[in-house]
Parts: C-alpha cells; sequence; structure tokens
C-alpha cells in the first residue's frame, strides 16, 4: 500500500528549530513530485511547500518563505521540512503528501495531491 509517515514535530519555543521527516512507501518516491501542507485549528488546511521529483525546484507559501526549507533524499525515501525561526503562527499538523506528477506546476493544491500522511503536531509557544 502507498503510504507515507511523518515524525518530528513537538513542543518548540519562538525562535526555535525543528526538523520534520516524512518516510514514504509503496511507490516509487522519486518519480512525483512531495508537498508539505499544515491544519491549524479553526482553519482550512493550506500548502507549506512542495519539491519536485528530482529535488532541483521548490516552491513556498509566502508565509514562510526565508524560513522552511523542504528537501528530499531520493536513495532513502524520505522527505524533510527544515523549520527555522518558527513562531506561534507556525503552530499546526503537518502533513505530508505526494503529488501524482512529478512537478510542482508553480502551484500547491490538495487536489494534486494523492497520497497523504496522519500528520504530526507542531507547536510554537509564545
Amino acid at each position: 500500500a502507498q503510504e507515507v509517515v511523518e515524525s518530528g514535530g513537538g513542543l518548540v519555543q519562538t525562535g526555535g528549530s525543528l526538523r520534520l521527516s516524512c518516510i514514504a512507501s509503496g511507490f516509487t518516491f522519486d518519480d512525483y513530485a512531495m508537498a508539505w501542507f499544515r491544519q491549524a485549528p479553526g482553519k482550512e488546511r493550506e500548502g507549506v511547500s512542495c519539491i519536485n521529483w528530482k529535488g532541483d525546484h521548490t516552491i513556498y507559501a509566502d508565509s514562510v518563505k526565508g524560513r522552511f526549507t523542504v528537501s528530499r533524499d531520493n536513495a532513502e525515501n524520505t522527505l524533510y521540512l527544515q523549520m527555522t525561526s518558527l513562531k506561534p503562527e507556525d503552530t499546526a499538523m503537518y502533513y505530508c503528501a505526494a503529488d501524482t506528477l512529478e512537478l510542482c506546476w508553480g502551484r500547491l493544491m490538495q487536489s494534486d495531491y494523492n497520497v497523504w500522511g496522519q500528520g504530526t503536531q507542531v507547536t510554537v509557544s509564545s
């Protein structure tokens, strides 16, 4: 079965850092773009970042540009999200998702992704 499993969330103070990981299985990881989404309590799920199949093109939501870095290790079937300068408004459940195509196409739309993880909670205290 196609599966992605996130880890690395936790409680951190404002200004701190966290590194999220997502391990994929059941599909050819390096055939597809991958993305991170997040959902805060009472809010809709939003796109955070996408990385293409090769790892040489990325896009970010404006709210995280300059603070978050997405990367992937295709040999290890693993996606990462390095988060720095964290703010209370970054508090959310973070989800990893696999695209149906190899490119991000300059957008972060949930409908482009067909494999989703259960999420990992990130809480940033003020």
